[in-house]
């Protein structure tokens, strides 16, 4: 009597295939449901409405006239030839770059040497290092401020561009340390051991080995960094003096000092408009090194 043949180990696959996409359609749209309301509701909607008042005229008392008055549409381009007009905001937009480079770079430069240490730690010791690297996070923003402006203000360095790039790299460090950190203690230490006994020395193999696998926590910590420093005002505010007005200090006097919402909100769109293409452009550029390789 012959045995019945077995069925075959594809014979049940595109079945059981059909039923995994069904059933894992609703759990990624429940998945995906909230973060896409929440860029929704905090980034899409306040865009939006940033556009609509760079395009309104300023209220008589501040704030924004109404959008239809007497008949008539009160729309312009007003704000844009302002500012287009004025040399004065694109100085200030160049410094504003110019210091989130520097602080970025500031960043990187003490930073990854102490997240390759951390990395490299006994795992006793790095848990303890990285508390220390966000113990500061436990103290409120404006007290660690405070504490530099009593720094510097004996040395003589209070009101100074270098008094704002160190309170920028201050308070911004921990964002570079932590995505280096966990970058390189994913690296595999055979890698090293390989390359040390075909005979690269130490720099090599920094150079040729840890620094390109530590390339996706460079780009997440410039990140990190250059897009808050880009748009912080307190910093300046209190360390900076009267010269070194940035664009985050620029829309905010825009809109509670001078109360011109349709120029401070014309700024904070071009704002968000320069950072996106500066995102966009490093993605082509990382798409494009990736194809090379």
């Amino acid at each position: 009597m012959t045995e019945p043949a077995a069925p075959h180990p594809n014979a049940t696959a595109p079945a059981t295939a059909r039923r995994g996409a069904h059933g894992d359609g609703p759990t990624r749209w429940l998945v995906g449901l909230p973060p896409t309301l929440f860029l929704l509701a905090f980034f899409l909607a306040p865009a939006l409405l940033m556009l609509v008042a760079s395009f309104q005229q300023p209220g008589e008392f501040g704030g924004l006239a109404p959008i239809f008055s007497g008949g008539r549409v009160g729309l312009s381009l007003e704000t844009y030839r302002f500012f287009f007009g004025d040399w004065i905001y694109a100085e200030i937009f160049a410094r504003s770059f110019l210091v989130a480079a520097a602080s970025t770079l500031l960043c990187l430069i003490l930073a990854y040497p102490l997240a390759l240490t951390i990395a490299r730690s006994p795992q006793r010791r790095r848990d303890l290092l990285v508390l220390l690297v966000i113990l500061p996070f436990a103290s409120n923003f404006l007290i660690r401020v405070y504490a530099w402006i009593i720094l510097l203000g004996p040395a003589g360095l209070l009101y100074t561009p270098f008094a704002v790039i160190a309170g920028m790299v201050y308070v911004h460090l921990p964002f570079m340390i932590l995505p280096l950190y966990t970058n390189l203690e994913k690296h595999d230490p055979a890698l090293l051991e390989a390359a040390q006994d075909l005979g690269a020395g130490a720099w090599t193999r920094f150079w040729r080995i840890t620094f390109p696998l530590s390339l996706p926590g460079i780009w997440s910590g410039t990140a990190l960094v250059f897009i808050p420093v880009l748009g912080m005002f307190a910093i300046p505010e209190l360390l900076g003096g009267t010269g070194d007005l940035l664009i985050g200090n620029l829309i905010k006097e825009q809109f509670l000092d001078n109360r011109d919402w349709p120029l401070g909100s014309t700024l904070a769109l071009l704002l968000t408009l320069a950072v996106l293409a500066l995102a966009a452009l490093a993605a082509w550029a990382g798409r494009t090194r990736r194809r090379a390789a």
